[in-house]
C-alpha cells in the first residue's frame, strides 16, 4: 500500500537539517549512458537546439528514492489536466512544483537540501550553501552564485526596487545578514544571533526567494543596462519607470510570465489573462530517479480556469485528473457519484490547520464603538461560548470533525487538550452573563442587544465565496448566536476584495481557515501566534507593521498582543530547550484571549486521482505550511500509466486513520 501519514500519531517537526548531506546519483553521477532521454525531447536533442540529458542535469542531481517512498518508477509523458478558479492561480504550480532551496520530506517533515547540494549550519547563525555543480536554469543558463549575489545587491538592498530593504525573514534584531560569495558554487549568509526562521521560510508554500535569474533580470536594470534601450523597454511595457518593469519582470512566485527562468519542474508557457495555462516540462530539472530518467515524468500540466463554484461539478464530470483545490468535504458524495462514470476515484487526506474554519473579529477595524467591543476579551470569550460546535460539527461534518478553539491538533508534541477546549464549550448562559457584565443589557424588539450608541449589534462576517460550506456554517452561527442576542449576516465577496477590506479597516469579522501549521514542535516558528502578518485577519495593521519594519500599519496596542511578540522575539533568540517553554506559554494567552474563535479542526479534504495517474498517496495531509498541499509528495514523481484497480474503501478508511 502506499505510504500514508498518521495524522493524529505524531506532529510535524522541523529536524536539524543534515549538515555535508550529498545526494549523488549512483557512483558516476555525470555519466550520460546512466540517464534515459525524455521522448518528447529526443527531436530537440537530435535537431540540436537542446542538449542531451546527461547534459541537462547537474553534476550530481537531486536522487529520488521512490521504492523508500512507497512509489512506482514511472514513466515519461502525459498531460495532466486540473481545474483553477482564477488566472491568478499560476502560482500554484510553484506551490505543486515544491522546488526550494531547503525542502521538507513527506515522512517526518524534516528539512532535506533540495535545489542546494548542501547546507552546514552553525548554530542557527551561519548558514553555508552549496549550489549543484552544473545545475540550470530552465533556459539553459547556469545557476550560481551570481544569481543570489543579484538578488542580495541588485534587489533586496536597491532602494528602488526594495524601499524596506530585505525581507522580515532576514532581520533579526534589527540585524540583515553578511551575505558572502565563496565561490561560483557557494554562498553564506550569517548572522550574529541565530535565526532559527531562515531555512523553514525557504522551504515554505510561498518561499523566501534568496535568487533571480541574473541573467534575465538586467536588461530591465538600470545598473546594468543602456538608459536609452532600458527607457524603451519602460514605455514598450506601459510602465511608470524601470522599477516598477523589473519588479513585473521579477514574479517567481506568481509563475505568469512565461520568459522569466525558472528551477521548478514545470515551466509557464502562457500568460494571462486567459482562460487555460499551459505548464511544460523544465528540460534542466535537478531531480531524477534511480533507474535514470529526469523528472517530472509527466510532459505538461493545464490549468482550465473556471468559476470556482462550478469546480465540483466540472471535476466530478472528469474534467480533471488531479484536484483538491475548490473542493470541500460537503463535495463528496457528489465526487463519490461520478467515480464509475469517469474513471477517477476519491481519497480523502485530513487537513492540518488549527482550525478548518476560525472566525477572526477585527481588532483594526475602523469603527471605534466596533473596535473597542472587539478588543474586550469578555466578548470574545462571550462569541466563542456561543458557538455550538458540536451541531456544527454533526450536521455539516457527519461528526468526523474536531471540535475547539483555533490551536495546535492533538498530533502537535505541544498539544494540551485544555486549550483546545478553553472558552469553547458551548454555553449560552454564561456567554449571555459576559455580554451583560459588558454592559450590553438594552435589546430591540428582536431580542438583538444594543451598542452603547444605540446601534443594533449586528456584525457582518464576510467570505470569501469560494465555497458554500462557509454560508452552512455560519447559518447555525446566526442561530446560535440570537440565542444571545447577536444578530449576524454573511456577505460573500471575491478573495482580492475580501482581503482588501479586512486590510483596509472595513471588515467588522471575517471567516476563514485557522492557523496554517496545526501540528507544530517547538521548534517550529510560532510566528502565527503573534502580530507578524497582515493576513492575521485578527489584527492586519499590526501584522503589517511588523512586516513592513514600521513603514506602515500601527504596532499592537493590546497588552496581551504585545506580550506575544515579545514572546516571539524570545523564540528566536532562545536555546533550543528553552523554545518549548516559550511555545508553551504563547499557547497559554494564545486560547485565554481567544483572538479568533476557532469551529472545528482536522476535517477530511476530497482528493480526486485520475485511475491512470500513479504515485498519489492514499491518504496524506493537506495543508498550505508545511505541506505545500501536494507540493511535499512531490507531483513530479506523479505518472500516468494502466488503468489501477480502484482502493478499496475500507482501505481508504483505514488509511485516513493512518493504519
Amino acid at each position: 500500500m502506499r505510504q500514508g501519514t498518521d495524522f493524529f500519531a505524531g506532529g510535524l517537526r522541523a529536524g536539524a537539517l543534515a549538515v555535508g548531506l550529498v545526494l549523488a546519483f549512483g557512483v558516476q553521477a555525470t555519466a550520460q549512458s546512466r540517464y534515459i532521454e525524455v521522448p518528447s525531447l529526443e527531436e530537440q536533442v537530435d535537431a540540436g537546439t537542446l542538449p542531451p540529458i546527461g547534459a541537462r542535469v547537474p553534476d550530481r542531481p537531486s536522487v529520488v528514492d521512490l521504492v523508500s517512498e512507497g512509489k512506482e518508477v514511472g514513466r515519461y509523458g502525459g498531460t495532466l489536466n486540473t481545474v483553477m478558479g482564477r488566472t491568478k492561480d499560476s502560482r500554484q504550480m510553484v506551490v505543486y512544483g515544491y522546488a526550494r532551496l531547503v525542502a521538507y520530506e513527506p515522512r517526518n517533515f524534516d528539512l532535506v537540501p533540495d535545489i542546494l547540494e548542501r547546507v552546514e549550519n552553525l548554530g542557527d547563525r551561519v548558514f553555508t550553501f552549496t549550489l549543484r555543480e552544473g545545475h540550470k536554469w530552465s533556459d539553459g543558463h547556469p545557476f550560481t552564485a551570481e544569481d543570489f549575489r543579484y538578488w542580495w545587491e541588485d534587489v533586496a538592498n536597491h532602494h528602488e526596487l526594495s524601499p524596506t530593504g530585505p525581507n522580515s525573514e532576514l532581520i533579526v534584531d534589527g540585524e540583515a545578514p553578511r551575505f558572502e560569495v565563496l565561490s561560483p558554487t557557494q554562498v553564506r549568509f550569517s548572522w550574529s544571533t541565530p535565526n532559527p526562521n531562515f531555512l523553514p521560510a525557504l522551504a515554505g508554500s510561498r518561499p523566501l526567494y534568496l535568487y533571480r535569474p541574473a541573467h534575465y533580470l538586467k536588461q530591465f536594470h538600470a545598473d546594468h543596462t543602456d538608459h536609452d534601450h532600458l527607457k524603451h523597454k519602460v514605455e514598450e511595457h506601459n510602465q511608470r519607470g524601470w522599477a516598477a518593469l523589473h519588479n513585473k519582470e521579477d514574479n517567481l512566485y506568481k509563475f505568469d510570465n512565461p520568459d522569466l527562468p525558472t528551477l521548478q519542474p514545470w515551466v509557464a508557457q502562457t500568460a494571462g489573462p486567459t482562460q487555460r495555462l499551459v505548464f511544460s516540462r523544465n528540460p534542466f530539472f535537478h531531480r531524477v530517479d534511480r533507474q535514470g530518467h529526469q523528472l517530472p515524468y509527466i510532459d505538461e500540466v493545464i490549468f482550465q480556469i473556471a468559476d470556482g463554484r462550478l469546480i465540483p461539478a466540472k471535476s466530478g464530470t472528469g474534467e480533471s485528473g488531479l484536484q483538491a483545490r475548490y473542493l470541500s468535504f460537503d463535495d463528496y458524495t457528489f465526487l463519490r457519484a461520478g467515480e464509475i462514470q469517469h474513471d477517477y476515484e476519491t481519497y480523502l487526506w485530513r487537513t492540518a490547520k488549527g482550525a478548518h474554519l476560525a472566525l477572526y473579529p477585527n481588532m483594526n477595524v475602523r469603527d471605534p464603538v466596533w473596535r473597542e467591543l472587539f478588543r474586550d476579551v469578555r466578548f470574545r470569550r462571550a462569541l466563542s461560548m456561543a458557538v455550538n460546535r458540536h451541531e456544527i460539527n454533526q450536521v455539516i461534518y457527519f461528526g468526523l470533525a474536531l471540535e475547539g478553539q483555533n490551536t495546535v491538533l492533538p498530533a502537535s508534541p505541544l498539544f494540551e487538550s485544555g486549550l483546545r477546549k478553553r472558552w469553547a464549550t458551548f454555553d449560552p448562559k454564561a456567554a449571555n452573563a459576559l455580554l451583560d457584565e459588558i454592559g450590553l443589557t438594552d435589546r430591540d424588539d428582536r431580542g438583538v442587544r444594543l451598542l452603547p450608541d444605540g446601534r443594533p449589534l449586528e456584525i457582518i462576517v464576510e467570505t470569501a465565496g469560494e465555497s458554500s460550506e462557509q454560508t452552512d456554517v455560519l447559518q447555525l452561527v446566526e442561530d446560535q448566536w440570537m440565542k444571545v442576542g447577536v444578530k449576524i449576516y454573511s456577505r460573500p465577496s471575491q478573495r482580492e476584495v475580501f482581503r482588501n477590506r479586512i486590510f483596509s479597516g472595513e471588515t467588522q469579522m471575517s471567516i476563514w481557515s485557522g492557523v496554517e501549521n496545526g501540528l507544530a514542535s517547538a521548534s517550529f516558528p510560532p510566528a502565527e501566534f503573534a502580530p507578524t502578518a497582515q493576513t492575521q485577519y485578527m489584527w492586519p495593521q499590526w501584522g503589517q507593521y511588523y512586516q513592513t519594519k514600521g513603514q506602515a500599519g500601527e504596532p499592537p496596542s493590546l497588552p496581551a498582543a504585545e506580550d506575544l511578540l515579545d514572546l516571539y522575539h524570545q523564540w528566536v533568540g532562545a536555546s533550543t530547550d528553552r523554545r518549548r517553554s516559550i511555545w508553551e506559554q504563547m499557547l497559554e494567552i494564545w486560547s485565554e484571549e481567544v483572538f479568533t474563535i476557532g469551529i472545528v479542526a482536522g476535517v477530511l479534504q476530497p482528493v480526486l486521482v485520475d485511475l491512470h495517474l500513479h504515485n498519489v498517496p492514499i491518504a496524506g495531509i493537506y495543508n498550505w505550511e508545511p505541506g505545500a498541499h501536494f507540493g511535499i509528495y512531490r507531483p513530479d514523481t506523479f505518472f500516468f500509466g494502466e488503468k489501477r484497480a480502484r482502493v478499496p474503501d475500507d482501505v481508504i478508511a483505514q488509511a485516513i486513520q493512518g493504519e
